[in-house]
């Protein structure tokens, strides 16, 4: 049994950081799944919350960890 863990620039930050890619939080960008880095979810969620609108959901708690190889697609 393997595991996988991706490393690349955060979308908002664009420091490198280690993520999950299936549970990463991520936004689309011309077609092509973009990570945000934790630290980035936080502030972006405190500012919508801020400004009144509903927060993104929490990543999962496997969001910046490994996950087994057999669920990458």
């Amino acid at each position: 049994m393997g595991v996988a863990i991706m490393f690349a620039p955060c979308l908002v930050c664009k420091k490198p950081f280690s993520f999950n890619p299936i549970r990463v939080p991520s936004l689309r960008v011309d077609g092509v799944k973009e990570p945000i880095c934790g630290p980035c979810h936080e502030a972006i969620n405190k500012y919508r919350v801020e400004n009144g609108v509903e927060p993104f959901p929490e990543p999962h708690p496997d969001a910046y960890g490994a996950c087994d190889e057999n669920e990458l697609p």
